[in-house]
């Protein structure tokens, strides 16, 4: 079963939005209201997403000797170091196992090593 258009109800809400009466410029108001609603709601959840990830991002630290992200915590809950270390004296550990907390082996300043990467072709077979 079909059901009919409401032609009447179209009508007079047309009419009613096109009349210079305090009810038809209230609906318009309501309509804009809605509709500006509608269009700055992503914006504003954009934003406040924004915000809350510059205020998460401030709260992490990371690890100067492997570079994982934790939250306040003393030593890194990865390879044990000490998170008070800064950067100033940030040391490479140059042994086979690195993130082991009791290694000692070589150990260099960051900004003085270089890793010399080569290429090499590989034989598809």
């Amino acid at each position: 079963m079909q059901r009919s258009v409401p032609w009447l109800w179209l009508v007079l809400l047309g009419l009613l939005l096109l009349a210079p009466s305090p009810a038809g410029r209230l609906l318009l108001d309501v309509l804009g209201g809605l509709t500006l609603g509608l269009l700055l709601l992503p914006v504003l959840a954009a934003g406040g997403g924004w915000i809350a990830w510059q205020v998460l991002r401030r709260r992490l630290q990371t690890c100067p000797r492997c570079g994982s992200a934790s939250f306040s915590q003393e030593t890194c809950p990865l390879c044990g170091a000490s998170m008070q270390e800064e950067s100033e004296g940030m040391v490479v550990n140059l042994t086979d196992a690195p993130l082991e907390p009791q290694s000692r082996g070589i150990e260099r300043e960051a900004s003085t090593v270089t890793i010399d990467v080569v290429a090499q072709e590989v034989d598809d077979r």
